[in-house]
């Protein structure tokens, strides 16, 4: 929108394609500066069916919804289908972000719900034997073929912690996600921890990581220093130890004799308000 951007250089009549994560209303916005300006905006944004593919920008693992107020020409269409594995037309501006913000949605939670399942299985072993089967199982409930559970158990187990698609990627596009939901006055508690968790990761050192890499937050300090991990930045950056013998247990004592510690009265929770390292003027356009 600059002096130098794209709206005030292009030539009238020029096609504008944005394959980025923006909230729906952000891209009404584009689209009627674009036309303003006499150039036609496409709206395209870059899906990817599973966070975990080997490949994941790959064609055949994006999916390409498209909102446009104009006709898709036989050039833009084109350029749609050389890298889309699919394409689908979706209607008036704003649409295709909001197909993508949907289609997040559960794929994140899919990341999340897989991962502690891992944990829970590798916690488990110690007592009564791992299952080692989760994969397997998960994938059952799924129609064949389709990414899911399964696929996020499979990298976890393989430890495929790299990859093109980032945990920074996936942040921002829950990020816009979430303010697609504040624009819309919906609140999303599922989205919100799963971002908690996601922040954490890139404050340890793991923005760059492939979204798989998330269940090293769930294992111990070894596992992660061995992945490239530093658990002492999120001591830094939440402003408490980063393990159990440095804690300062003194807000707990055992008053009545019972055995049980109780946690005193006076203890001040405004200690964790500054839990999140990200505040709430945050920009994650920067991502």
């Amino acid at each position: 929108f600059g002096d130098e951007g794209l709206v005030t250089t292009a030539a009238p009549g020029s096609t504008l394609v944005d394959l980025s994560a923006a909230t729906p209303n952000f891209a009404r916005e584009i689209n009627a500066v674009a036309t303003v300006n006499d150039l036609v905006m496409v709206e395209a944004p870059a899906t990817v069916r599973s966070l975990v593919a080997a490949d994941a920008f790959a064609r055949e693992n994006l999916l390409g919804p498209v909102a446009t107020e104009a006709e898709l020409t036989d050039e833009v269409r084109r350029l749609l289908d050389a890298i889309f594995g699919e394409v689908v037309e979706v209607g008036a501006p704003g649409r295709a972000q909001l197909l993508r913000n949907t289609h997040t949605l559960p794929l994140a939670a899919d990341l999340v719900s897989a991962i502690e399942a891992v944990a829970l299985d590798d916690a488990s072993a110690r007592s009564v034997g791992a299952l080692r089967r989760i994969a397997e199982g998960a994938s059952m409930i799924r129609t064949k073929g389709e990414p899911g559970t399964g696929d996020v158990v499979q990298a976890v187990r393989q430890q495929r912690y790299t990859g093109d698609y980032t945990a920074e990627m996936l942040l921002a596009e829950l990020s816009a996600a979430l303010m697609a939901a504040d624009d819309a006055e919906v609140i999303l508690p599922g989205v919100e921890a799963t971002m908690h968790l996601l922040e954490l990761l890139v404050v340890i050192g793991g923005a760059d990581m492939a979204p798989a890499a998330l269940s090293l937050v769930y294992q111990d300090e070894a596992a992660g220093a061995r992945a490239g991990l530093d658990w002492t930045r999120a001591e830094v950056a939440y402003g408490h130890p980063a393990s159990e013998e440095d804690e300062d247990w003194s807000a707990y004592d055992d008053e009545d004799g019972c055995g049980h510690d109780h946690f005193r009265e006076d203890h001040d929770y405004d200690d964790y308000d500054d839990f999140a390292p990200y505040n709430d003027d945050f920009d994650y356009s920067s991502n």
